[in-house]
């Protein structure tokens, strides 16, 4: 187990973020295609079968091929833990993320069979949804934290309100925002068709007056998206403007995939990428708000009467 950041931890952080935004991609095509129900029993596949029987057809098989991907979330959790095992004490705060995305996992399979047990009761499968897009942040964290390989700087709170100050507030505004429209995206979902099963039931909300509420949120995370690149370029953060300009250009492309489903009947492939999307949004988002928190922190400490650390012995974070 390595004592320090290496090429195989930056692998694993970097695969973690990826399964986590992947199954919620194949848990959408489950939703999406009417296979939420393939396999009726959990942990089971039916009452007598682990695996689908060829009697469950195509449904059985969409099913429980995203059932078994959580074998793989497992897998690379328990690498991501092992890879990073070494570090604690290094104050990169490498140990505690990676142990969480290992117990969400756990904690989402069980609640994956739960809401098949409750026949996909809407409300079991946004929150099902919404447990994924907290663990796509943990490991976007995390993933971040990995690729600086360097000690977590202490909180910035107190910093000014002005220049990179400002920029974390709004960072922090822009987050609250992604989180809310995709919150509300879900509620949207879940009074649409694509329940997952034609038995299943809706959460009972007006879809075409969702799909407007929808967009409310989403209009004021656009305006605060495009302030966010202004300022995050302008503060010459490291790393600050790359990620903002990411969540401005995932913003937009999710307009238009939302405006282009609600006009086509909402088709599958559309519904899919806006889906992927969300977490995707969501990963990037972290990392800005990560890479400001670093950026607004050093800040401090280059301000602070020992400088930039020459005459106290202590080096700047970066």
């Amino acid at each position: 187990m390595p004592q320090r950041v290496t090429r195989w931890t930056r692998i694993m952080a970097w695969a973690s973020v990826t399964v986590h935004i992947l199954i919620v991609t194949t848990g959408g095509l489950v939703r999406l295609t009417g296979s939420g129900l393939g396999c009726p029993t959990w942990p089971m596949c039916t009452e007598d079968s682990l695996v689908p029987t060829p009697e469950m057809g195509f449904h059985g098989i969409i099913e429980f091929g995203n059932r078994t991907l959580t074998g793989l979330l497992c897998a690379v959790a328990l690498l991501m833990f092992l890879a990073v095992w070494n570090t604690r004490g290094s104050g990169m705060r490498l140990v505690t993320p990676a142990l969480w995305i290992g117990i969400l996992t756990i904690v989402q399979a069980v609640v994956g069979g739960v809401t098949v047990w409750l026949e996909l009761h809407p409300a079991a499968v946004g929150i099902h949804f919404l447990i994924s897009a907290v663990l796509v942040t943990i490991a976007s964290t995390l993933l971040v934290r990995v690729l600086r390989a360097e000690p977590v700087p202490a909180s910035p709170l107190g910093a000014s309100l002005s220049g990179r100050g400002l920029v974390l507030v709004l960072s922090l505004v822009t987050a609250v925002w992604v989180w809310v429209t995709v919150y509300v995206g879900s509620l949207t979902t879940g009074s649409g068709p694509h329940a997952g099963d034609e038995a299943s039931a809706r959460n009972g909300l007006d879809p075409e007056l969702m799909q407007h509420l929808h967009s409310y949120p989403a209009y004021i995370l656009l305006v605060c998206a495009i302030v966010l690149v202004w300022l995050s370029v302008r503060s010459r953060i490291p790393g600050a403007g790359a990620t903002a300009i990411g969540v401005l250009a995932l913003v937009v492309a999710q307009a238009v995939i939302g405006v282009w489903q609600s006009n086509t009947g909402l088709p599958i492939g559309l519904v899919s990428a806006h889906m992927t999307l969300s977490c995707v949004t969501i990963a990037v988002m972290t990392a800005n708000l990560v890479v400001v928190r670093r950026g607004v922190a050093a800040s401090r400490v280059e301000s602070s009467p020992a400088g930039a650390g020459s005459r106290s012995g202590v080096a700047p974070v970066r």
